[in-house]
């Protein structure tokens, strides 16, 4: 293994940028970051309207959206080892190579989503194999997006690295675009047409997904950065290793960066759509609400995103998360207040706010920092972790914890907008231990200090 002081001598400025390069990272990252957040957001919101009737009937109303949503949390739990076992695989062998395999494997267990037998047709094998499927589910997209923060990172301009890093992210809200406005559309149908057959069809056409992200995948080069290391023969045969010896602190910062953005994110995209249409809700059954409340904030937060990966550019990383977290914390409490209102402009005013600004002022600048905190040797590993570790910790288990929450304490509106409110907090306090990475060279072995 090489000592992290051969660092090999190269830059990522934009004299050296390939446009062709950057033009296709920049593609293959949002085809996949749509993907992913296609099979997020059907998943989420299946969970929160549909998959509780259909696998867990006899649990009760209550007793099967928990159920579901811990099968929501399930995915997020394999994800760290998906992070760890494919973040190896890209900091040994490429990243390339990583993007190919964990866009098939999501894309596929989420297309078998929709071929599976319910609690009617099979009894509680259909329950079953849906976990069995969300675990592999899982177990893809836990390399998912930090491969692909990694890979445009690794190929943007330095001084435009934050605008060129959220790019791929506006596949995001292209992702939520797709699977809030297919629910929507969906809410419209009989209801015994829905838990029929045509729940199925979202989870079947992510088949189409897959075709095109492999197909833009297998074109790719591999980014400057790996292929520096590669001519230097400093690639790393252990970086989880290198991460346990170096990297600790900057894993465990980048974790208390995600707090408030991923959880965030769970809140207002399930938990929120869960909290209106629950029987003690304001909006109680209703199953176009929430759908359409994430179609319109995502609108918003395509261009949002870029804009605050943008301003991380000129204001520095580190200033924009900061404001973002202080933001989302803020809102929290009068937010939640106002959804109890019934007034379903609101709602969707509520779902646009903390979706739309509250998170993706964070996920904008976070998308170029987390690459940055990491050395080169190490990098695809080290934001693995710190974006999996923080999913399962904020993200997947946050409708299953709120929905129990909520029925132990007679539906209040404080339980979401608390777990908002600390969430968002943690995030803003650990802005205060991480280091301003704008700019930096990603060749660097040596993690940011």
């Amino acid at each position: 293994m090489t000592t992290r002081t051969n660092s090999p001598q190269a830059t990522t400025d934009g004299a050296v940028v390939d446009p062709d390069q950057l033009r296709r990272a920049t593609l293959a990252s949002s085809v996949g970051s749509a993907l992913e957040y296609y099979d997020f957001y059907i998943y989420g919101l299946a969970s929160a309207l549909i998959f509780g009737p259909l696998f867990f009937a006899p649990l009760g109303e209550s007793g099967a959206v928990i159920a579901s949503f811990a099968t929501y949390g399930v995915g997020f739990a394999a994800r760290p080892f998906g992070g760890v076992v494919f973040g190896h695989i890209g900091d040994r062998f490429g990243r390339k190579m990583v993007l190919i395999l964990t866009i098939g494997l999501m894309g596929l267990s989420s297309c078998a989503i929709g071929l599976l037998p319910t609690f009617d047709q099979a009894g509680m094998l259909g329950a079953v194999l849906l976990v069995t499927l969300r675990i592999l589910q899982g177990l893809g997209a836990g390399a998912e997006q930090a491969g692909a923060t990694t890979l445009i990172s690794e190929v943007a301009p330095r001084r435009r690295r934050g605008f060129f890093a959220s790019l791929p992210f506006v596949g995001i809200q292209l992702g939520t675009l797709l699977g809030a406005g297919t629910f929507a559309l969906m809410a419209l149908a009989d209801k015994q047409l829905l838990q029929g057959w045509l729940w199925r069809v979202p989870f079947l056409a992510s088949i189409i997904l897959i075709i095109i992200a492999i197909f833009i995948r297998l074109r790719l080069k591999e980014t400057p950065v790996f292929q520096e290391l590669e001519k230097h023969k400093a690639v790393v045969k252990n970086p989880v290793g290198q991460i346990w010896k170096h990297s600790k602190k900057n894993v465990l910062v980048g974790i208390g960066l995600r707090m408030g953005e991923n959880g965030n994110s769970s809140i207002y995209s399930a938990l929120l759509v869960s909290f209106i249409s629950m029987p003690a809700g304001v909006f109680p059954g209703d199953k176009f609400i929430g759908p359409t409340g994430l179609l319109i904030a995502a609108g918003f937060a395509a261009v949002l995103v870029v804009a605050f990966g943008a301003l991380s550019d000129r204001y520095g990383r580190v200033p924009v998360y900061r404001y973002g977290a202080l933001f989302q914390a803020v809102i929290a409490l009068p937010a939640f207040y106002l959804v109890t209102l019934g007034n379903v402009a609101l709602v969707w005013a509520v779902m646009v706010v903390g979706i739309a600004l509250g998170v993706q002022s964070m996920l904008g600048p976070q998308c170029a920092l987390l690459p940055e905190l990491f050395g080169s040797q190490h990098r695809f590993t080290g934001v693995a972790l710190s974006r999996e570790l923080s999913a399962v910790l904020a993200g997947g288990f946050a409708p299953m914890i709120g929905v129990a929450l909520l029925a132990a304490t007679n539906h209040s509106w404080l339980v979401p907008a608390l777990y908002s409110l600390v969430l968002a907090a943690i995030s803003f306090v650990t802005t205060f231990f991480t280091p301003e990475t704008n700019g930096r060279d990603l060749v660097v072995v040596e993690d940011a200090r």
